[in-house]
């Protein structure tokens, strides 16, 4: 009856925040969604522990544990001595795909990797504030290219260009609507350049004096063209001659205006788009340097764990997860793969290094060794990977997110003037599918190939056996990898045990 009551309190106490750790606000994977995720990256089967619980890691061929506890071992002695031992006595390639900690919060190694990492998030929140400031001008710059292009269209619509020498050309085939945009350009000067009917001097100020009022008229219908003369061309209009004065003046006036502008707006336009890239490669040099320090903030902060039974706060105590990956280099199609996953329960000892007076921590403990072997093909191997990178890859991602929502939000505007400006951006390839026209010959061909199909169903086909041979081929290299996988698998467990003084048989 005893026993029955301190069970109950035990499981209250489990339901209420302490023990639970999903109570608690962390949210750990359930088999489901470690089912999800290996089936999405190609796995098809997980991997239990002794406990028999879902692990994420794919089903191995076979599998080794090895627990080594020892309070004056130095964990990372275990590490190095397999590290060593995979890649230079049996030649196999390494690669680190995990390396995370957990500190406990009262800890002296939780201080100091604290420290460290506020240093870091001082320099990522200067940046960050860059990056904002300068994200805002983009959408400036790009406003200011737009209304530089409607601008400059009204030039070159009445056939006005710059050749490569930066000469004005005239091109009559380039003219679109030359009449309206020449109508448009003098207003601009007249409103601009003259200061509109608010100036008693201007062709619309001239207006209002008896004599006058028909020289907007005039200004605005007489258009000069290349290679002519306007005192010819006013003086075949048979008006008052003091008018045609005014209007020769006007009309030199607008023409030389206009052949200094379009060239000044030509060279603002080009200044911008340069400045435009120069602004976007600044973002992204930024951009660049913010991500090392999120790598490194990320692992500085460690992994969530306090919900562990091994990691106690008032302790010092800490939680190291490693893993690596071996490969072996071979031409056959499978490849012999091990992974091995250390987890280390520490009790990291603060130093003091003779090199630069720092302090350091030497983590001993209890250490954890898992060993899996697989036979994989680069294509499996290249999956795993990604599988393991996308866990770390959240933050970086809403860095780069950031960006391209911006250039995103601008539109199509911005990807061109940056292609102008010389920037390359990778772009996806869609594949439309076009209805196949069909020739004079179509339905005769048709019909030769429909007595082709039938001629090969009575005849023997010799691509089945290629197929045979090749599935055969492929089954003898994985057979061939297995094998070596779990060869070299059990050599390193079992040298590492002798080693170590484990109990060997």
């Amino acid at each position: 009856m005893r026993y029955t009551k301190i069970e109950k309190i035990y499981k209250h106490y489990k339901n209420n925040l302490i023990i639970n750790p999903v109570k608690r606000g962390v949210k750990l994977p359930s088999e489901e969604e470690i089912k999800e995720l290996l089936e999405n990256y190609g796995f098809k089967e997980p991997d239990k522990d002794e406990k028999k619980n879902i692990v994420p890691f794919p089903k191995p061929i076979k599998k080794y544990r090895l627990l080594h506890e020892a309070y004056n071992q130095n964990i990372e002695e275990l590490y190095y001595w397999i590290l060593g031992h995979l890649r230079d006595d049996w030649q196999w390639n390494v690669e680190k795909i995990k390396d995370i900690f957990a500190a406990a919060e009262a800890s002296a190694f939780f201080g100091v990797t604290q420290q460290r990492a506020a240093l870091q998030q001082d320099q990522v929140a200067k940046y960050l504030k860059y990056c904002a400031d300068m994200t805002k001008e983009l959408f400036q710059l790009v406003r200011e290219m737009r209304v530089l292009d409607e601008r400059i269209s009204y030039y070159e619509n009445t056939g006005m260009w710059l050749d490569e020498k930066g000469n004005i050309i005239y091109d009559p085939n380039k003219e679109k609507d030359p009449e309206s945009s020449e109508i448009t350009l003098k207003g601009i000067w007249i409103d601009l350049v003259e200061g509109g009917a608010k100036n008693p001097a201007s062709v619309y100020g001239l207006a209002r004096e008896v004599g006058f009022t028909i020289l907007p008229d005039l200004f605005f219908r007489t258009r000069i063209k290349e290679g002519e003369s306007i005192d010819k061309k006013v003086e075949e209009l048979e008006f008052n001659p003091k008018v045609l004065e005014v209007l020769k003046r006007k009309l030199n006036q607008y023409y030389t205006w206009k052949k200094r502008t379009y060239r000044e707006l030509k060279t603002r336009r080009l200044f911008t788009l340069r400045y435009l890239r120069q602004h976007y490669d600044t973002i992204k040099l930024y951009i660049d340097w913010i991500k090392p320090y999120l790598v490194h903030i990320r692992k500085l902060q460690g992994k969530e764990r306090t919900w562990d039974e091994d990691l106690i706060g008032a302790f010092e105590g800490s939680l190291v997860e490693i893993e690596i990956l071996a490969t072996k280099n071979v031409k056959e199609k499978y490849k012999p793969v091990i992974l091995i996953n250390w987890d280390h329960r520490t009790k990291p000892a603060m130093a003091f290094h003779a090199e630069g007076y720092q302090r350091g921590p030497v983590h001993v403990g209890r250490t954890i060794i898992t060993m899996r072997a697989y036979s994989w093909t680069e294509e499996q191997i290249k999956k795993y990977k990604e599988m393991r990178a996308d866990e770390d890859m959240g933050v970086l991602s809403s860095i780069d997110a950031s960006l391209k929502t911006a250039i995103d939000s601008l539109g199509d505007e911005l990807k061109n003037y940056l292609k102008e400006a010389g920037e390359t951006f990778i772009e996806k390839k869609t594949e439309e599918t076009k209805p196949k026209e069909e020739g004079i010959l179509e339905p005769f061909a048709a019909v030769v190939k429909g007595f082709g199909e039938i001629a090969g169903a009575f005849l023997p086909k010799k691509e089945k056996k290629k197929e045979k041979i090749s599935k055969f081929m492929i089954k003898a290299d994985e057979k061939a990898s297995r094998k070596t996988a779990l060869k070299t698998m059990w050599q390193v467990y079992k040298n590492f045990k002798k080693s170590h003084g484990f109990i060997t048989w």
